[in-house]
């Protein structure tokens, strides 16, 4: 019986390919976002889970409480070590410190490799690989970078340092200061992990790098400074934090005993947490899961329109069969083995698309996403038979109401063949989502064209971000004048980061001699006098700082001004101390505001202080008419006079285009999903039309009889599907405003959702739709009604 079942659907699918074509589409379409989503979630899921004992591994990160709770995923760096000789919590704990874009030097003899690493390197206490699931594949684990200068590397490091010779016991130095040798070799790195770094060196050897003064220092947090623990069983991270306080009691006085706090992070959750620099945010994972769903359920929609559309010419043959005995059962499961065959042809056609879908994906995310065959297949299985069912049910429960001698008349009715109300509220379904995925690709689109187009408050174009290794005062000045001698040079100034910047230092203010540090922190920035000049920041009161070595002055920003609840001349000429109260200086102009960082956040209080010691930074303004020999001069001067160092530039446009890679991420995503579903929703749209023609045969050839032109046949389908759109779209309004109000939420600076964004949402909707319906209409307006009248 199944394989005369499945003999009876082939032969139905190859007789109306135009049906099975449509009906593979739309459910491969679907299945293929599926999955694809599928992928990108459980991917994401699993990072970091991967770690023996993860549900008892935690990062410590601080949080200050000041005016508003603000949180950093870092440590002062001696907190885990007085964690770990305080309190008991823990089995381990351990410090890895993270020092990025640095320099790795192989000399083998007159031969010197330069090796630029931008995820940097680590240093490293020995638990640090008792608490996370890094194995050795060479060396000793239980000795591993337990003594001074040692190294361990992943193997992919070391074939591109060392290629096919042994790396243990091979030497580099780092940034021209000291020498490590390898002493291990880790296996290469999971994908799914935040922790990146491939190069741990011994921590017992950061003195040497990074100075003495940071062991002690419980004032101040550096974002690379991390530290994770091992908890005891049984012991709650609440019972951890609570015990915590006790460091806090030890390590500080006054008002920092209610700023200062330490908390836990699980490890599995450090990837979702935005602001501790977790890579994506768990609500994008929850939509994307949602879209996915509803792109399945509206492909589901399309089969049941086509199928019921189908259903009509299939009357007949229904009406043969239940004569000659077929009962209603048999009729139900023969409709289910055909739209078992064209799902699994629609899963076969989803897998290719999924796999070639794949690498874009991985080039969008910058990732190395693989189906996980045993999950995905289990999960395939499990959307086919959901697929099987949900979309064959009801147009076989339809076919198998058929009433006999009806169906053999052909005198079936609306109400035979399932009804219209049902297919109207699928079709409004379908375009609700699409809609609101249109919505929300002009919103986000209309978002990121104005974050990177507003005023900033300094300019970004034609500068040139090159890096500075060393602060010699003597080489700063010979650079500068080469640099600016350059023909297509412009500008160019020394500074520790550019105004917008990933990298910002905040330390507590000390204004006007007060007894108490201000409840806020400020944003330093270290820089030359020609700061100003080369990012056009303007002032608004006061003057630039003088040059000189001496000079102690200082600019501060508007909203500097405004924390303090005064005007910008009243701060003018009063003292100011920052980094602990270490300098101090006196404010001598008030920079208007610019942005610090991206539009998520809102602009800091920010210092502008000659320091020529915190300067790592050279911005040079260019003529981008000459921009090519500018840079290769450029790059000449630079490595005459840093050969030991590795040359690289950024264009500063460039850098702050990144702020913004995880909503590029999302437009892009949004965009293909929304191209999907109206795909998707015309095939459906389609499946209505043909119904609506198939039902209106004999009507439209009665009114072309009776002289009703073409335009008015099209309308008779036309007002139907213009009222379904409009129905979709005053439900699809308001649930794309609340979906997207909330992602604005995360710019501190937006647009607002204004009137046009919706107009514009229906107007394309409308026209994309009216192409897909005016085919079809014109089809059965164009047929001749002596055949129309003489079918029925």
């Amino acid at each position: 019986m199944i394989r005369n079942y499945i003999k009876i659907a082939w032969r139905n699918l190859v007789r109306n390919k135009a049906y099975a074509s449509i009906s593979v589409i739309g459910l491969a379409l679907g299945i293929a976002c599926g999955v694809l989503i599928f992928t990108l979630i459980t991917y994401h899921l699993s990072f970091d889970t991967f770690h023996n004992n993860a549900d008892r591994i935690y990062r410590f990160y601080t949080e200050f409480h000041e005016e508003d709770v603000s949180r950093v995923g870092a440590v002062p760096q001696p907190m885990a070590k007085g964690y770990r000789a305080d309190l008991a919590y823990s089995e381990k704990t351990a410090r890895v410190i993270d020092f990025n874009r640095t320099l790795i030097t192989i000399t083998k003899g007159n031969d010197v490799k330069k090796f630029g690493e931008d995820v940097g390197v680590s240093f490293a206490e020995p638990d640090y690989f008792s608490i996370l699931n890094f194995p050795l594949i060479k060396g000793d684990k239980k000795t591993i970078l337990a003594r001074p200068n040692e190294a361990v590397i992943t193997d992919k490091v070391a074939h591109k340092y060392f290629g096919n010779d042994n790396p243990v016991g091979k030497v580099f130095r780092l940034d021209n200061k000291v020498n490590f040798t390898v002493t291990g070799v880790l296996k290469d790195l999971p994908n799914n992990t935040d922790r990146r770094s491939e190069i741990y060196l011994s921590y017992s050897t950061m003195d040497e790098y990074a100075g003495k003064d940071r062991e002690n220092n419980w004032g101040g947090v550096y974002s690379g400074c991390q530290a994770y623990t091992l908890l005891k069983p049984g012991i709650t991270p609440a019972q951890a934090e609570k015990g915590m306080l006790q460091l806090i009691k030890k390590n500080y006085t006054g008002r920092d005993l209610q700023v200062w706090r330490f908390k836990l992070q699980p490890i599995a959750d450090m990837h979702f947490d935005r602001e501790l620099g977790g890579y994506a945010d768990k609500k994008y994972l929850w939509a994307l899961f949602f879209i996915g769903l509803f792109l399945i359920i509206t492909a589901c929609v399309n089969f049941v329109n086509l199928a019921t559309a189908q259903a009509l010419n299939r009357a007949k043959e229904v009406g043969v069969r239940k004569v000659l005995g077929s009962l209603p059962s048999q009729l139900f499961w023969q409709f289910i083995a055909e739209t078992a065959i064209i799902s699994i042809i629609a899963v076969g056609v989803a897998i290719g698309l999924a796999q070639l879908a794949l690498k874009p994906l991985n080039n969008l995310f910058h990732s190395e996403m693989a189906f996980n065959w045993p999950q995905l297949i289990g999960f395939i299985v499990v959307i086919a038979i959901a697929v099987v069912f949900l979309s064959g049910s009801y147009p076989g429960l339809v076919l198998a109401r058929f009433q006999p001698i009806q169906a053999l008349k052909s005198k079936l009715s609306q109400k035979a063949v399932g009804g219209f109300s049902l297919r109207r509220v699928l079709v409004v379904t379908q375009f609700t989502i699409s809609q609101v995925l249109i919505i929300g690709t002009i919103i986000v689109v209309s978002q990121l064209h104005y974050s990177q187009n507003a005023d900033l408050g300094f300019n970004k174009k034609a500068i040139v971000i090159v890096p500075l290794p060393q602060d010699d005062k003597i080489k700063m000045n010979t650079l500068g004048n080469q640099i600016s001698a350059i023909p297509g040079v412009e500008n160019v100034s020394f500074c520790s980061n550019p105004p917008a910047s990933r990298s910002n230092s905040n330390t507590g203010v000390q204004y006007d001699n007060r007894p108490e540090d201000e409840h806020w922190s400020i944003n330093t920035k270290e820089a030359d006098v020609n700061y100003l000049s080369t990012f056009k920041i303007k002032l608004i009161a006061g003057r630039n700082f003088f040059k000189g070595d001496s000079v102690k002055e200082l600019l501060v920003n508007e909203t500097f001004v405004k924390k303090l609840n005064l005007k910008p001349q009243d701060v003018l000429g009063k003292q100011m101390a920052v980094n602990g109260r270490s300098y101090k200086g006196t404010i001598v102009g008030v920079m208007k505001d610019f942005y610090n960082y991206s539009f998520h956040t809102e602009i800091a209080p920010i210092c502008v202080m000659p320091n020529f010691q915190g300067l790592y930074t050279i911005a040079v303004k260019i003529d981008m008419r000459n921009a090519k020999p500018t840079l290769a001069a450029l790059d000449k001067v630079w490595n005459q006079t840093f050969p030991q160092e590795l040359y690289k530039y950024q264009f500063l446009d460039d850098t702050i285009a990144h702020f913004y890679e995880m909503d590029n991420i999302l437009l892009t995503l949004i965009e293909a999903f929304a191209g999907i579903a109206i795909i998707i929703g015309c095939l459906g749209l389609y499946g209505l039309v043909s119904f609506m023609a198939a039902r209106k045969t004999k009507e439209i050839g009665v009114r072309k009889v009776l002289g009703a032109n073409i335009s008015s046949i099209l309308w008779l389908f036309g007002k139907e599907f213009s009222i379904l759109l409009l129905i979709a779209f005053v439900i699809a309004a308001p649930l794309a405003w609340w979906a997207m109000h909330n992602y604005l939420k995360d710019f501190q600076y937006r647009i607002s959702i204004g009137p046009e964004i919706f107009v514009m949402s229906i107007i394309s909707t409308f026209i994309i739709a009216w192409i897909t319906v005016g085919y079809r209409a014109t089809m059965a307006a164009l047929a001749n009604p002596v055949k129309s009248l003489r079918s029925e």
